[in-house]
């Protein structure tokens, strides 16, 4: 098989995960669908909001609609609901969530035709800072780009190549992403520079540094004979961590303290 080959296959593996990962991930938003007058209409309801007030559309419910409310409230918290009627806006129906501190969430759901949806229950949406793109834009790139590096060379491993220079690039970029970038964008979106272990319990930071120690094992035993094992399981690990959904069990704000959750 040829490089390009691989370089393909690799491609395809990592854009899978990143898709997988993106569509499965707390912060993607909820697809619904509402009946109104014996029709269905296509809703999405965000997970995630920046520090401004959310603004809930239902982009192809025609304005003949009547009874659309939104209803919201802290979470988690045993407040009761607040109950907000969506306005034609803009040629949409509209309402708004109004902007919570650093992490905090709202749970909600949108009643139409005395009918609640989603029909599984409440969604939950988390604000945060806007991230600036300076920083965003390399992490996701490094993140990506490791992720990519290292299936490659696990290519390479399997098909007795020669594999050393793929696999601290792999590293490289790794820590690059995920101990650089990666602080940086959880300083500017949250506050703290890192929520995992042993700090606390947020996903995305424990699944970077479980698979970068790994990938750091592989390297310092580059040169035993056996290290070729040691890689294949360093990817393996990645992979499977990468399939864990991005962002869950991340920062939260706490009503109750009024403050970030340590």
């Amino acid at each position: 098989m040829k490089k390009a080959a691989y370089w393909i296959l690799a491609i395809v593996i990592t854009l899978a995960l990143s898709i997988y990962q993106r569509m499965t991930g707390p912060t993607y938003p909820k697809k619904e669908v509402v009946e109104l007058n014996g029709k269905s209409y296509k809703v999405k309801l965000p997970r995630s909001g920046v520090q401004q007030d959310e603004v809930i559309t239902l982009k192809e419910v025609p304005q003949t609609s009547e009874g659309l409310t939104l209803h919201y409230r802290r979470f988690p918290t045993s407040d009761d609901y607040t109950a907000v009627g969506f306005k034609w806006t803009e040629s949409e129906w509209q309402a708004a969530l109004p902007v919570q501190p650093v992490a905090g969430k709202l749970q909600y759901y949108i009643t139409a035709e005395g009918k609640d949806y989603p029909a599984d229950g409440p969604v939950v949406i988390r604000f945060r800072n806007d991230v600036p793109a300076t920083i965003l834009i390399p992490h996701i790139l490094l993140m990506f780009g490791a992720m990519l590096f290292a299936v490659y060379t696990f290519l390479l491993v399997l098909t007795r190549r020669q594999y050393s220079k793929w696999l601290k690039i792999t590293v490289g970029t790794l820590f690059v992403g995920g101990f650089i970038f990666g602080p940086l964008v959880q300083h500017a979106a949250f506050g703290p520079w890192w929520t995992g272990f042993p700090y606390g319990t947020d996903l995305t930071d424990n699944k970077t540094l479980l698979s970068f120690l790994f990938f750091a094992a592989a390297l310092t035993t580059l040169k035993w004979k056996y290290n070729k094992w040691v890689v294949g399981l360093a990817v393996l690990v990645m992979i499977a961590v990468f399939t864990i959904p991005h962002s869950a069990f991340g920062s939260e704000y706490d009503y109750a303290k009024q403050e970030l959750k340590k």
